[in-house]
């Protein structure tokens, strides 16, 4: 966790050194460098590899943005089809650079809204998130509802991320231990014959 805070830091500080003034674009003041794990700790990693998958699905020009009408065919084949305004508004609710389009990290900020409350039901991000958060006919009913019991415990915990790293540091510490186990299996036999030859 450290470890990501400190890149964060480094690389926004990089950013600003390499910025001059009169450059194109915002200051690194005004800029964030975006990342998912330590801006949205309230997913956990699988959500958020989840939810990056989901928007690469309507992300169609691969551009790292879901523009307006790559929204229009989302919503068209979620069967929630928007109004030409409906669509504008939605991006605009979420659309913190003021481009015209959702970038990942404003596509995550509709999940936030929605867990927090902070989205008007039925609204067009409303449906949106309930409908890109679980499939229902796919998981059926009991799916969903141990999907919302497994939601509600993992919010009781407090740093999902943490444990998960952790446990990935165990397995990769357990992995490096076979390995050693191994390679000094090896070479005692390997002592060993060359004993036996001479």
């Amino acid at each position: 966790m450290a470890d990501a805070e400190l890149a964060q830091k480094l690389a926004r500080r990089q950013a600003f050194n390499e910025w001059v003034e009169g450059s194109p674009g915002p200051s690194p003041v005004m800029r964030h460098v975006f990342n998912p794990y330590t801006d949205f700790p309230e997913f956990s990693r699988k959500e958020i590899k989840e939810y990056e998958k989901t928007f690469k699905k309507y992300d169609v020009g691969a551009d790292g943005f879901i523009d307006f009408q790559e929204l229009k065919r989302m919503m068209e084949k979620l069967a929630a089809p928007q109004t030409h305004l409906a669509l504008k508004e939605m991006i605009q609710e979420v659309d913190e650079d003021k481009d015209n389009k959702i970038s990942f990290r404003e596509f995550l900020l509709i999940f936030r809204k929605a867990n927090a409350g902070d989205l008007t039901v039925d609204s067009g991000l409303d449906q949106l998130a309930k409908l890109t958060e679980i499939d229902v006919d796919q998981e059926g009913v009991g799916g969903a509802k141990s999907f919302f019991e497994a939601k509600i415990e993992e919010q009781k915990r407090g740093s999902k991320f943490e444990e998960e790293i952790r446990s990935e540091k165990k397995e990769r510490i357990r992995e490096e231990e076979e390995r050693k186990q191994r390679k000094a299996a090896f070479l005692k036999k390997a002592n060993f014959f060359g004993q036996a030859k001479a």
